[in-house]
């Protein structure tokens, strides 16, 4: 019987039954690397013209790109050294920790809008950078359908598996305060410094926890998907498109 906890590197893969080893700072460097290539690649396209494609076309390719960076960072990060992807938390899980994720991220939704509400109120600071975002949720069914599948499915696998199959459980070596705090911290300033910073890091925070207590990521991309997905529904049953 393995008596490891779920954050201890030498916790076999229940798949395979092998020790997979944690990864460490060359596949934190090499994968922020990589992710802040990819999106320094979408603002070279922002500049060849990609805003003039219209508002709910550039919001798609944006929700998309931030999807597409993350799998691009974890791509270069896992080609470091590990060929075990129960290494960066990518392993089965139970429905009840998929649960347990899911109600993270509902607790995460209402902390982060109770956070915002706070911060607009004492600064007076409410401009929204994912203002883009609402103008391609309200570009119609199909716009809407697409805005769901980028920005609530493929970035939250592609967000999750960079900042917490590699960065968190990188940092967790040094104990879950660095893991979960400092994984969070790099997420959130991988969303610049705006209001949406402390909101992304409370996700960050529920996010690293769930992956950390359950051992793998899959938790953690619930938490994310219920925090995403908000967006586009808020946009369908309010019609808040271009909210900015």
């Amino acid at each position: 019987m393995c008596t490891a906890r779920p954050d201890d590197p030498r916790r076999p893969d229940p798949v395979s039954g092998a020790s997979p080893t944690r990864p460490g700072w060359p596949e934190i460097a090499v994968g922020l690397l990589a992710v802040t290539g990819a999106v320094v690649l979408l603002g070279v396209f922002g500049l060849l013209g990609l805003p003039d494609a219209g508002p709910v076309v550039y919001g798609l390719v944006v929700a998309a790109w931030s999807g597409v960076a993350g799998l691009v960072g974890f791509a270069a990060a896992a080609a470091v050294r590990i060929r075990s992807l129960g290494a960066f938390g990518i392993r089965r899980t139970t429905w009840r920790w998929m649960l347990i994720g899911t109600a993270g991220g509902v607790v995460a939704l209402v902390a982060k809008g109770a956070l915002t509400l706070a911060i607009t109120a004492l600064t007076g600071f409410d401009s929204n950078p994912q203002g883009m975002y609402y103008e391609a949720a309200g570009g119609g069914p199909v716009a809407l359908v697409l805005t769901v599948l980028f920005l609530s499915v493929l970035t939250p696998v592609g967000e999750e598996f960079l900042f917490r199959g590699v960065v968190t459980n990188a940092l967790l070596r040094y104990g879950p305060l660095v893991g979960v705090l400092g994984g969070s911290a790099v997420f959130a300033l991988f969303h610049g410094i705006n209001i949406i910073l402390p909101a992304a890091f409370v996700v960050g925070v529920v996010a690293a926890e769930v992956m950390r207590r359950s051992g793998s990521v899959w938790p953690a991309v619930a938490v994310h998907v219920v925090n995403n997905l908000a967006l586009p529904l808020l946009v369908l049953f309010t019609g808040a498109a271009g909210t900015g």
